[in-house]
């Protein structure tokens, strides 16, 4: 058996703006703001989860080089990148849709759950997903 005991910590995510990123996933998404620190020279250690989570956070980090911002919104090349799971896929999918957020098909029931492809404020794409 072996002692080791690991878990990712963090994702980030390269956003154009702190504030703009923090908005969306805070007002639209419900996500709670776990961390906002001011490292100097325009860098924030700005971490998002959604709520009552107890997993990976998103580590918002805002493009500073023209490399950066030609991935913001396409970081895995047009595939979904994120997982949302969910205990009540409606109550989200709803309070999603009220809160304008765009959707690329229609919710639909597989062999593993409920789920829908929607999109962020930059465009990347991730799965509201409930679990059978």
């Amino acid at each position: 058996m072996s002692n080791i005991k690991q878990h990712i910590g963090s994702i980030a995510l390269v956003v154009e703006s702190y504030n703009d990123a923090i908005a969306f996933y805070t007002q639209k998404l419900g996500f709670d703001l776990i961390e906002d620190t001011d490292l100097g020279n325009g860098k924030r250690w700005v971490l998002i989860a959604p709520p009552n989570s107890n997993g990976t956070n998103l580590l918002l980090a805002q493009a500073s080089a023209p490399q950066q911002l030609e991935a913001v919104g396409n970081q895995t090349g047009g595939r979904v990148f994120l997982f949302l799971h969910t205990n009540d896929f409606w109550r989200d999918y709803k309070v999603m849709q009220k809160n304008g957020i765009r959707f690329n098909e229609q919710p639909r029931k597989e062999a593993y759950g409920t789920m829908v492809v929607f999109e962020d404020l930059y465009g990347n794409k991730w799965d509201l997903l409930q679990l059978i």
